[in-house]
């Protein structure tokens, strides 16, 4: 009778524990987290809801994405830049006060936090900084199927053919209306150096696509966006250290004509690693192993908006730039950067001179840029526009 009980037990245990395993895709700390299968990464310690929806896995630091790459096998970890730029103008606000998800937990030490995304999502791919090509007098019409004409522009750019350090600018975020499946708006800092066809990238900044949530995100190539590089922590790389700083989770973002958010980008060189700052916290680091050109220095220094037009319809595209609003409009309306700045050979921030920025804008009755300078923006621009209208941008 005992053998018969003690049978019946372990068979109730197996079956909870099976029960439980099968649950724990779909609830979170007893939530249900919606029917969309969610992929928790390897080396998960912790897990946090945030009240939007965000599921926000706390991942032990050596089991990172970034550590299967092959050039980073038996990679050593530094938790922290071993010396900090002088006359950074970095935002000082911390880092949690712009993302939402901390209401609902922290990450403990020895962990990253990493945004958990359906399994095979695939965002719609990042192409931008191809106007490289158009530079180099090259088709517009590139060898992976984009046309590169879809790709509009207003930046601001610094070099070609310089040797820099380092790059920070504070950036306006907003929540542009991106239109169709495809199109995407944001606004970003590149570190650029290499040939056309193999060019190497370091990007930081916000991004929105068609789920109207504005995101930060980084990315990088080290071969013109052919086979190496991707987004955020999508593919082996970029090392992050921050436990406080979810790269890919939404941003608190501006209101028209009331509050404004900014945020404090900057990427720079020390001990043979791209490190990235968001306000005054370092996030992580991109290795100078996985780049062939971007080993010592960049070469060019890039600041602005981009959208993807998909011309649907046959028109051009309602997704708007920056606040969706052009920059003559100003302050709390129109989409800004400011304290625009370079590090030098000594390891030193210093402003960029107004008239050392060139600019483009590739529609501007579309989207337009003005760059200007005063004492407390520094180096400065305004920028973003509505996108279609009938008369201005049919």
């Amino acid at each position: 009778m005992a053998n018969i009980i003690n049978n019946k037990l372990e068979c109730l245990m197996l079956f909870l524990l099976t029960f439980s395993y099968v649950l724990s895709d779909r609830f979170v700390d007893g939530r249900k987290i919606g029917t969309t299968k969610l992929v928790k990464p390897k080396g998960t310690i912790k897990t946090i809801e945030g009240k939007d929806g965000e599921i926000i896995d706390c991942v032990d630091l050596y089991q990172q994405p970034a550590l299967d790459h092959p050039l980073l096998k038996n990679h050593t970890i530094q938790t922290e830049p071993c010396s900090i730029p002088s006359n950074l103008k970095a935002n000082s606000s911390p880092v949690k006060l712009i993302q939402g998800w901390h209401k609902s937990g922290q990450c403990p030490e020895a962990t990253i936090p990493i945004l958990r995304a359906p399994k095979n999502q695939h965002h719609p791919a990042l192409r931008h900084l191809k106007r490289s090509r158009t530079q180099h007098n090259q088709s517009l019409d590139s060898n992976d199927g984009d046309n590169l004409s879809d790709h509009e522009y207003a930046v601001a750019y610094f070099g070609g053919g310089g040797s820099y350090l380092g790059s920070h600018a504070t950036l306006n975020v907003w929540k542009p209306t991106v239109e169709g499946d495809g199109e995407m708006s944001l606004g970003q800092i590149w570190l650029v150096n290499g040939p056309a066809q193999e060019i190497n990238t370091l990007e930081a900044g916000w991004r929105v696509d068609p789920d109207q949530k504005s995101k930060f995100f980084i990315y990088w190539t080290s071969d013109n966006y052919q086979n190496t590089g991707c987004e955020n922590l999508d593919c082996p790389g970029f090392v992050q250290t921050s436990k406080s700083f979810a790269i890919g989770s939404a941003l608190d973002v501006s209101v028209y004509n009331s509050k404004q958010v900014d945020i404090g980008v900057a990427v720079y060189l020390s001990d043979d690693k791209w490190w990235l700052k968001v306000n005054d916290q370092a996030i992580g680091y991109w290795p100078i192993s996985i780049y062939k050109y971007l080993k010592s220095s960049a070469a060019r220094l890039d600041y602005g908006g981009e959208i993807y037009n998909a011309k649907v319809g046959g028109r051009h595209t309602k997704t708007q730039m920056g606040s969706g609003h052009f920059p003559s409009e100003g302050y709390g309306k129109a989409g800004y950067f400011r304290h625009i700045q370079y590090m030098d050979s000594t390891g030193s921030f210093k402003d960029v001179e107004p008239g050392s920025l060139g600019k483009d804008a590739a529609k501007p009755s579309c989207y337009d840029i003005q760059i200007q300078s005063d004492k407390s923006s520094g180096t400065n621009f305004y920028f973003g526009g509505p996108g279609y209208s009938a008369d201005k941008c049919p």
